[in-house]
């Protein structure tokens, strides 16, 4: 949580002039969930307030803060400064005020002659579908309140998104590796793809390779403008068994006899390769 109290001057303007409040910057942290479906989030923060025992004067209860004698209620004050060209007239804040051009002789106990308190707010924001980590959320009016009757700032929520143990986020597409069996990469097989949603069934074709790349078309994340939805694109790694008995390794090897090569051309042509050197 960062932002400070009432908002800055510029040069050239008296401070007792309205001023826009200081912005706050809130880090918001969501799940991979809530990212990406969309949620109510409830929040607290602190941010500077009009202090409602004196209405933000800084003036105890029953009093009212006087306009300053030496700057006339300006803030600025003219000084004129003699040089070697003559004289030089500047404006700089009046020391006697600080600028307000108010002076407060009785302070107000609760702000303590300042105007504004530290307050505790709760907010309740609606996130967006598809809303990704790093961005931001402006809420107008919800930073710091402005001095002398000027407007609040902006309170901005950064957004931080928790990691997935499955998937990762590329835009609105999700990514994933699944590990499948040597059986169900040789022969094809009809297997459970998980999805934020749930799962899916997908079925992997016969001779599938090690490292293949398959798309769940709107499997993915949906845009934040709600008109796209990305895809869940799976890489399957093929795991090989451990730990065969002796009749798998034997009925294995028997398999390995009766491919030959006419059944790992990938193989041949890597060697066929290194033959031509």
């Amino acid at each position: 949580f960062t932002g400070g109290f009432g908002g800055g001057s510029s040069r050239g303007r008296s401070q007792n002039a309205p001023q826009r409040g200081s912005d706050l910057q809130y880090n918001l942290t969501l799940t991979f969930e809530e990212a990406a479906f969309g949620c109510r989030k409830e929040f607290k923060f602190q941010r500077s307030a009009v202090c409602d025992c004196c209405n933000g004067t800084g003036a105890k209860a029953g009093t009212q803060p006087q306009t300053c004698p030496t700057c006339g209620g300006s803030g600025q004050v003219r000084v004129n400064q003699r040089t070697p060209f003559g004289v030089m007239q500047s404006v700089r804040t009046c020391d006697a005020c600080g600028g307000k051009g108010k002076l407060v002789k009785d302070p107000c106990p609760d702000c303590r002659g300042n105007g504004y308190v530290r307050r505790k707010k709760t907010l309740e924001v609606s996130i967006p579908a598809g809303i990704d980590d790093g961005q931001r959320i402006s809420l107008t009016g919800q930073g710091s309140a402005g001095a002398n009757n000027g407007p609040s700032g902006d309170l901005i929520l950064l957004v931080s998104v928790r990691p997935h143990p499955i998937f990762e986020r590329q835009g609105n597409n999700l990514y994933c590796e699944m590990p499948i069996t040597f059986a169900e990469a040789t022969l094809g097989a009809k297997v459970t793809v998980p999805t934020l949603e749930g799962s899916a069934e997908f079925t992997i074709p016969e001779g599938t390779q090690n490292g293949s790349v398959f798309s769940l078309k709107g499997k993915g994340v949906t845009s934040v403008n709600g008109k796209t939805r990305g895809d869940l694109r799976v890489k399957v790694n093929i795991e090989v068994p451990k730990n065969l008995t002796k009749k798998q390794k034997d009925l294995l090897g028997a398999f390995a006899e009766s491919c030959g090569t006419k059944n790992h051309k990938e193989k041949q042509s890597f060697f066929d390769k290194f033959k031509k050197q």
